[in-house]
């Protein structure tokens, strides 16, 4: 499990001390589900079409989720060292595990990326490990969201598609803060789900047109880079908040 940090105001009074009360604790599962235009994301064999009428499938999917923040009973509740990596490749990556205070849960937010300090504070584990092929170097950082595919829009050798989606520094810089609504009240004795959805059909289109045909590769940091994490900023809502009965 996770370690979290919770921050409560603590009522001190005159010559007398209060011990903090223990807050139960309750099991969260967040899950990730990878969709095109609302329909889960299928590897490889299912041909989607963008809001530009042309078509592509998706070889690779994955991206970063981290520093997890919560507000729950109007406090806030950040998740420590938390660090994943979804890829659409390997089932245990798209659901989080947390042990979190009851309450009544008003939002969840996280980075879509990793943030300047990991990125400049040399070599990292797990997640953030770069043997999982989303690093690129000290200079440049972490890819933080990576979409490759094959597209007859491309005029790229074989028809690819491929987007690298990186860079941490001022400029160039594509992390984006994620916040969504939950409004629900998180119990004891029981695992929560929070079903959250990436629809990849975002990342074509609002607030900037990037089509196939004269866009199939970004793998720098710059401008373009900062107009597809612009468009897929928007490609997270929660679906589906699942408590089951004790």
């Amino acid at each position: 499990m996770v370690r979290l940090f919770y921050f409560i105001s603590a009522l001190v009074f005159p010559a007398i001390l209060f011990s903090q009360k223990k807050v139960p604790a309750a099991n969260v599962k967040i899950s990730f589900v990878n969709t095109v235009n609302h329909v889960p994301l299928v590897l490889d064999s299912v041909t989607y079409t963008n809001a530009f009428a042309e078509n592509y499938t998706v070889s690779k999917f994955k991206y970063y989720i981290s520093n997890l923040f919560l507000v729950a009973d109007k406090k806030n509740i950040a998740v420590k060292e938390s660090y994943y990596l979804v890829d659409e490749k390997d089932t245990a990556t798209k659901s989080i595990l947390l042990t979190l205070p009851v309450g009544n849960y008003e939002s969840l937010s996280f980075l879509l990326g990793v943030d300047s300090l990991k990125n400049v504070s040399g070599a990292q584990s797990g997640a953030l490990d770069p043997t999982n092929d989303m690093f690129w170097t000290w200079n440049t950082g972490y890819v933080m969201a990576k979409l490759e595919g094959n597209s007859p829009a491309s005029t790229v050798v074989n028809n690819k598609v491929e987007y690298h989606i990186g860079g941490f520094a001022s400029a160039d810089n594509v992390i984006k803060k994620i916040t969504l609504p939950l409004n629900t009240n998180i119990n004891k004795d029981t695992v929560t789900e929070i079903i959250i959805e990436a629809d990849i059909n975002t990342w074509w289109q609002i607030p900037n047109d990037i089509l196939i045909a004269a866009n199939a590769v970004c793998t720098n940091p710059g401008v373009l880079a900062k107009k597809i994490a612009a468009n897929y900023s928007k490609m997270f809502s929660v679906i589906k908040i699942s408590t089951p009965a004790n």
